[in-house]
């Protein structure tokens, strides 16, 4: 088991990816803190990832507010010990051209998808530190890297996670703490379910392996990087895109 007795907590883990990096994680070994806004989604999530196991916890709250995402936090510590890995998956859309984006918009993104793992990042900095262990990944996107019409909230927010990504390496690799980030392309989940036909078919045809990712597919990679086999690779984007950017 590649994630024997480590702890990981992982947001936006009721469904997508989140909740199947959170199922593999755990076949593999580890304890896992769930942690999502949706409390109901979040409890059936935890139910399919361990029945009614004890290695498995949850933590409804709003990644956006620092006090949720401290008692986040505290839960694992408090609940498993320690804490070994944060995958910070959280994430939100809210489209529109920049000329009718408006402030909330602009707003809610940001704070959702790159507030919420500055403060993730920074409560479990302190435990990773002092155990000498840790494993940070951050879910980023494919837009973050190349940009997108209507989507300029997003791709800010998902380019400044990336450079987020390789301050943080920078800044704990003195302590064994590694971080990097994946950069998924188009991944089948309830967001891109409910895009119309036409519009699939066309990101289909924009990516060389022809198919939107599975979500265990991304979630893969996500143990890869929290595991110990990843022991000289820290500040690095990986790139789940079925050849989409190279």
């Amino acid at each position: 088991m590649r994630l024997k007795d480590r702890v990981a907590l992982i947001t936006g883990a009721a469904q997508g990816i989140g909740r199947a990096t959170a199922k593999l994680f755990h076949a593999e070994g580890a304890k896992v803190v769930l942690c999502d806004l949706d409390a109901a989604a979040l409890e059936s999530a935890a139910k399919e990832v361990s029945g009614s196991g004890d290695s498995v916890a949850t933590a409804a709250g709003n990644v956006t507010k620092k006090e949720d995402c401290e008692a986040a936090v505290q839960k694992a510590v408090a609940t498993f010990g320690r804490i070994d890995i944060l995958v910070n998956n959280a994430g939100i859309t809210k489209d529109n051209l920049i000329m009718r984006m408006t402030d909330d918009q602009w707003n809610a993104v940001m704070d959702v998808n790159l507030k919420a793992a500055f403060y993730l990042i920074k409560a479990c900095a302190h435990p990773m530190m002092k155990q000498r262990y840790g494993r940070i990944v951050n879910i980023a996107s494919v837009v973050g890297q190349y940009g997108n019409p209507g989507q300029a909230n997003y791709a800010a927010s998902k380019g400044g996670l990336i450079a987020l990504t390789k301050t943080v390496a920078k800044e704990l690799a003195s302590r064994n703490i590694l971080c990097n980030a994946i950069a998924p392309g188009f991944v089948r989940t309830r967001l891109t379910e409910v895009l119309p036909e036409e519009i699939k078919k066309q990101f289909m045809t924009w990516t060389p392996l022809g198919r939107f990712a599975e979500p265990v597919e991304v979630a893969k990679v996500c143990l890869f990087l929290a595991s110990d086999d990843v022991s000289y690779v820290t500040g690095q984007v990986i790139g789940v895109n079925g050849g989409l950017y190279m």
